[in-house]
């Protein structure tokens, strides 16, 4: 195995088991790897630190696998993570919840994989070099562990780029899923298109978030802004909204969201669903002096990384500004953000110049966060992406 030495007092990272070393920390490489080669890596003074992969293509040099120096990273080696990772999502999968993260990335100690269930069917991410060079033994290795009908590739994230590795996406193994799979969270029925769907075809980060926001929304009228797929307006009309309103700019997310609504059964009288920038329809919804007792605010990322934040953060402050104008007073305001670099404490920042800007006094209720098949490694809180927060909006 090819040692890759770190320069002098740049260790520490490795040592308190941070998964990442930049570039910028390595001083010899001794031999030339492969890109996703486990690599030995080692201090300035020889001494063993971890097993990890290898990039010269990425910020991001080594992506840091083990640290035990006896351990030999096989395909016995990835099958025991893989197992470890499955049997700690048990309690999530139930008769109403057929769908969750089986294998999140670093928390999971496969840095740069994703596995997502949908009822029969896994739909994959592979955003490193060294997952992609391991892909067929973690194929075979869920196919023993789970039964699937098929595994999908969804691999066409804009992150692989980073690893110089092409986006790709198709059937990876067994059956093509069709347009719609049907699953069920919380009880409440959902069609999942994987292969046109966004990031690997559901959000099923935000499971908890959905049913704690549903009871706040008895006989109110909600406005479920970046609606996607309609998680937050199904669980909104199981808890008897008197009527949501949906928003997406994506042609198949209000489609989908039809076809959930028919699933369930719910009444059309109660919901409707626009196509249409959320910024310019909410803008358009204050224009009209239209009013909310509920909003949801749930965007895409904002801040993919640290230098975008100042430009997120005005993204941020205008949307929730725009939020709060349009609820009514004593009205709730959930919103969220899914920017790994903007930070709880900085998004309470945030939403605190978004309340100046709109003349409102806003009151945190509670506080949101992923969910446990999203777990968060201490030594990795770049883990911790998915924030928001409930609020009372007087």
């Amino acid at each position: 195995m090819i040692d890759v030495i770190l320069k002098k007092g740049k260790e520490k990272a490795a040592i308190l088991r941070h998964p990442w070393i930049f570039s910028g920390a390595l001083d010899k490489v001794k031999g030339e790897p492969e890109n996703g080669e486990v690599v030995t890596v080692r201090s300035a003074d020889k001494e063993f630190l971890a097993y990890a992969y290898y990039n010269d293509q990425s910020r991001v040099a080594l992506r840091l696998l083990d640290w035990d120096e006896n351990t030999t990273i096989d395909k016995t080696w990835y099958t025991q993570k893989l197992k470890n990772a499955i049997r700690s999502r048990s309690n999530v999968l139930s008769e109403n919840t057929n769908t969750c993260r089986l294998v999140f990335s670093e928390a999971d100690f496969l840095p740069g994989l994703i596995v997502d269930q949908y009822a029969d069917f896994l739909s994959l991410q592979i955003l490193s070099a060294g997952i992609e060079a391991v892909q067929e033994d973690i194929i075979s290795i869920l196919r023993q562990e789970l039964n699937p009908k098929g595994i999908f590739d969804k691999s066409d994230a804009g992150a692989r780029k980073h690893e110089n590795l092409e986006p790709v996406q198709g059937l990876l193994w067994g059956e093509t899923p069709p347009e719609f799979i049907e699953v069920r969270e919380n009880g409440i029925r959902y069609h999942i298109n994987i292969a046109d769907g966004q990031k690997s075809g559901f959000y099923c980060d935000q499971r908890e978030n959905r049913m704690i926001l549903a009871e706040y929304t008895k006989d109110k009228r909600v406005l479920d802004c970046f609606c996607y797929s309609g998680g937050f307006t199904l669980n909104s009309l199981k808890k008897d909204a008197a009527h949501v309103t949906s928003v997406d700019s994506s042609a198949l997310a209000i489609e989908t969201l039809q076809h959930n609504l028919e699933l369930n059964g719910f009444e059309k009288n109660k919901q409707e669903s626009i196509q249409s920038d959320v910024n310019k329809q909410l803008r358009a919804f204050k224009d009209s002096g239209q009013k909310f007792d509920v909003v949801v605010l749930d965007p895409p990322k904002y801040a993919p990384s640290r230098s975008a934040l100042d430009r997120a953060a005005r993204a941020y402050k205008d949307l929730n500004r725009l939020g709060m104008l349009l609820l009514e007073p004593g009205g709730i305001l959930a919103t969220f953000s899914c920017s790994g670099a903007v930070d709880m404490e900085t998004f309470k920042q945030i939403i605190a110049w978004a309340a100046l800007d709109a003349g409102r006094e806003v009151q945190i209720i509670r506080q949101f966060c992923q969910p446990e098949d999203h777990p968060v490694r201490l030594s990795f809180s770049e883990g911790e992406y998915l924030k928001g927060l409930l609020l009372r909006v007087l």
